[in-house]
């Protein structure tokens, strides 16, 4: 094992990681301030990397970047507005249900649109070929742009949460919701802002993700079920423990698959590590790695 084999498998793995955090952070912050896990929130991911690809070609993509995740949060905000909200006193299932429902109501308004075959996607010429090559094994710029974008993300969730008034009031409104209403704040506008925002960081990673990786109508279905393994793992309601849980299953699967020679069927076995991970740190730490959520 080659010290170029461990650098370059360390930033996709570092790449792979943060792209799932993109997705992770808005699932977190959902069902932290309503306490529901959207099963919808992979299909908005997928609804990010098509609408990315369709403004791509009509304005470019630096423009697509920004119009796509707001796109999809105004569709995710409309959906909490006029579905979610509507279900939300019946209890949690219906809100999962409705949930659930809308994500085969995204792929198959997805298939219609596009077809079931792979959209080819066009990144600027700036994000093409490789960053730099280590004893001929390459890091390409697109996995490298995925970084940039992941922790620009997270450095704008964490100043906007910690240093603005209507980060603080979503930070008291996650705890307090009634306490934040007395004081005169909007607490279900505060819930559909969430719900919006957290939608629209799926589309950003998404977008990235797409023209990092590929664009097509399973891409949903590929991670959804990661994410919430991401979620479980760092613990519900957790940026931090999100944070965590995302780069260590990132790298996890990264070295798993890169590995060849004598830990080839180690390789074979990467998909169910996550799920591996979860169920030991569930068996030794019930509320995940920095879950504080007793409900």
């Amino acid at each position: 094992m080659t010290s170029a084999f461990l650098a370059i498998s360390l930033l996709n793995g570092l790449s792979y990681g943060l792209l799932l955090f993109m997705l992770s952070a808005g699932l977190t912050l959902i069902f932290s301030l309503l306490g529901v896990l959207n099963f919808a929130h992979a299909s908005f991911y997928m609804l990010g990397a098509y609408f990315g690809c369709a403004l791509s070609q009509a304005v470019g993509f630096w423009a697509a970047l920004v119009l796509a995740p707001l796109a999809a949060g105004l569709l995710g905000a409309l959906f909490e507005r006029w579905g979610l909200r509507r279900v939300h006193r019946h209890g949690p299932l219906p809100q999962l249900l409705a949930t659930f429902g809308l994500s085969y109501l995204i792929l198959e308004a997805v298939q219609l649109v596009w077809g079931r075959a792979t959209v080819p996607t066009s990144l600027p010429d700036m994000l093409q070929g490789p960053l730099f090559t280590l004893h001929g094994t390459q890091f390409p710029r697109s996995r490298a742009f995925v970084m940039l974008v992941a922790l620009a993300m997270l450095a704008a969730v964490w100043l906007g949460l910690t240093r603005t008034r209507a980060g603080l009031v979503v930070q008291a409104a996650l705890g307090h919701p009634q306490m934040v209403e007395v004081l005169g704040h909007n607490v279900p506008r505060v819930f559909t802002l969430v719900f919006g925002g957290g939608c629209a960081l799926a589309a950003l990673a998404g977008v990235v993700g797409g023209g990092a990786y590929v664009t097509e109508p399973g891409m949903a279905a590929s991670v959804g079920s990661i994410v919430f393994v991401v979620v479980v793992v760092g613990g519900l309601g957790s940026l931090a423990g999100a944070f965590i849980a995302s780069l260590a299953i990132g790298l996890l699967q990264t070295f798993a698959v890169a590995l060849d020679g004598s830990a080839a069927p180690l390789a074979r076995v990467a998909p169910m590590l996550p799920y591996l991970l979860m169920v030991l740190v569930l068996a030794l730490r019930p509320r995940g790695l920095l879950g504080k959520r007793e409900d």
